[in-house]
């Protein structure tokens, strides 16, 4: 009696898997190939820099979304890629420099798509009253950058042009927020850093541009993904529709430069003021992988590999997934 009734039981939990399984899964891709985005759930990294989920919501491209979406919230780029990488997350912005650090460091993730911004926000500030008036000044000074992020490959850039290197400065690295308070109360001499925080910097605390991204990096910011997420057809084909929603996002962007500070401000609470400065100096052109970005981002792994700053060299052509350059030809 025991032994039928152990087998019972045993008989019941695979059946409960099996059916657990089925309903997680089936659903989703038909018989035919086709996808129920219904089923889908499209876990989003966000970040006060790309300010992704404000921007969707002011273009009102969530309006009308068939699949699921979380969302959770970063403070720099490394640590999303962090989470795409552990599994946690399907999708994320980010800038030129944390791709590079993920990748080298064997990070199974994957570039789909890439968009330029203005680099006038892209900038090294010092505070009002500081004796460093060019870049050759930082010799010796505390500079915080976060480790991984665009910043720390425009400083880089900006150092190598005055013929110094990381050891001819002391990095403090530290995520924004904190650097912000280190600036604000005279803890670093010098913060590499991209907006809305160059613009919070230069309102809160009088903060002077040192030295902004022309001439020194590119703008380019990244679209995430996962290895993972692309494996699943039906988290990609919801991809396809997310990556089209964010470029017409960015037209919209554009060509609403009032409204999309006046909506960005109401959702992350930051000063219009603030947001509008950086807005002006940020709009989006969206590229398609298969052009020269790549050429062009390989120049970020290849300094960074020089500088010894990442684990080993890496080909940005290994984590360049091109399949959605598609969109840009028909957006619609």
């Amino acid at each position: 009696m025991k032994r039928r009734i152990t087998t019972l039981i045993a008989a019941a939990l695979l059946l409960t898997v099996t059916a657990a399984c089925g309903a997680r899964e089936e659903p989703r891709v038909r018989a035919d190939g086709s996808v129920d985005l219904s089923q889908v759930t499209l876990r989003v990294g966000d970040q006060k820099g790309t300010g992704l989920q404000a921007l969707l919501t002011a273009a009102g491209q969530l309006d009308d979304v068939e699949y699921k979406v979380t969302w959770s919230q970063f403070t720099s780029g490394p640590p999303l890629l962090e989470a795409i990488n552990a599994g946690s997350l399907d999708f994320g912005a980010v800038g030129n420099s944390p791709p590079v650090f993920a990748a080298s460091a064997g990070a199974k993730i994957a570039i789909v798509a890439v968009s330029e911004k203005g680099r006038g926000g892209q900038a090294v500030v010092v505070p009002a009253g500081s004796s460093i008036k060019t870049p050759a000044d930082l010799r010796g000074r505390r500079v915080a950058v976060a480790k991984g992020s665009s910043s720390n490959f425009h400083l880089l850039a900006v150092l190598k042009k005055e013929g110094l290197s990381f050891g001819d400065i002391q990095p403090q690295y530290l995520q924004p927020p904190d650097a912000l308070a280190a600036l604000s109360s005279g803890k670093i001499d010098a913060w590499a850093i991209w907006d809305p925080y160059t613009a919070q910097a230069q309102a809160q605390t009088k903060a002077r541009i040192l030295i902004d991204g022309e001439d020194y990096t590119n703008g380019f910011e990244f679209q995430i993904t996962g290895r993972e997420t692309l494996a699943d057809p039906a988290r990609t084909a919801a991809l396809g529709d997310w990556v089209t929603r964010i470029r017409k996002a960015h037209r919209w962007a554009n060509d609403n430069q009032d409204e999309w500070t006046k909506v960005y401000s109401e959702l992350t609470g930051l000063d219009p003021g603030i947001v509008g400065t950086a807005i002006k100096r940020s709009s989006f052109k969206d590229l398609k992988l298969a052009g020269d970005v790549v050429e062009r981002e390989q120049l970020v792994a290849d300094a960074f590999s020089e500088a010894r700053l990442i684990p080993a060299p890496i080909k940005i052509a290994d984590v360049v997934d091109t399949r959605f350059d598609a969109i840009l030809e028909n957006p619609s």
